[in-house]
């Protein structure tokens, strides 16, 4: 960059305001990155434990799926799959950490028990719908914390990267940009004291030739 830029002051004032620019857009970017690590590592809890929870509730819906089939008939088996499948909904909204667009999932509310009637379905069948509900509800949880986990990760390796740039590209080219304009400047100044004492040196000389010419011109006058 130094052979590309001209060697002025007003080069070395923009070239020094540059510098104070990278130089506090690099500190924000390294404490938004230090905010989402912390947010990463909470996260990563609530992932872990998210996961954790849909383990026991598989075990759990799947005993009950076991018990459902040695009691029950297979049509009736068979028609748990249906169970409150046909409103399952879920609210969805976006948020933003730290800048970083997220999903924000509100699981409804469910019956602690699936709508069959006791005649035609047998109570096991109906428990394992029901727990199979709060697996579809676990899923969901996992689902929403592991896309807010990826998204934060992502956009952690995104602020690392511009933070290396500025660090190790940027910044370094504006201060070689810096060292080169000073050291030009510098060495026109040494070359202007430099001209300036010779010309003072000069004018010196004169002034004393001046001088001796003049007090020749005296001394002859008196002279005569």
């Amino acid at each position: 960059m130094a052979g590309q830029i001209s060697p002025t002051r007003s080069a070395m004032l923009a070239s020094k305001a540059s510098l104070k620019t990278a130089s506090g857009g690099a500190d924000l970017l390294k404490r938004k990155r230090d905010a989402l690590i912390g947010e990463f590592f909470a996260l990563v809890k609530d992932a872990l434990a998210a996961r954790e929870e849909l383990s026991g509730v598989s075990k759990g819906a799947y005993t009950s799926l076991f018990g459902a089939k040695a009691w029950d008939s297979p049509e009736a088996v068979e028609s748990l799959s249906l169970a409150g499948t046909g409103d399952y909904a879920v609210d969805m909204e976006i948020e933003s950490v730290y800048g970083v667009k997220v999903p924000r999932i509100n699981i409804p509310e469910r019956a602690r028990q699936a709508n069959f009637s006791p005649i035609n379905v047998g109570a096991r069948t109906i428990q394992a719908a029901t727990d199979f509900g709060g697996v579809m509800d676990a899923i969901v949880r996992v689902a929403a914390t592991e896309t807010k986990l990826r998204r934060i990760g992502e956009e952690i390796k995104k602020t690392s990267r511009r933070v290396n740039a500025l660090e190790q590209v940027v910044i370094p080219g504006i201060e070689d940009d810096i060292r080169f304009i000073r050291s030009v400047l510098d060495q026109r100044e040494r070359e202007a004291g430099f001209t300036q004492k010779k010309i003072k040196a000069k004018i010196e000389q004169k002034a004393e030739e001046a001088r001796e010419a003049a007090a020749a011109q005296s001394h002859g006058s008196a002279a005569d």
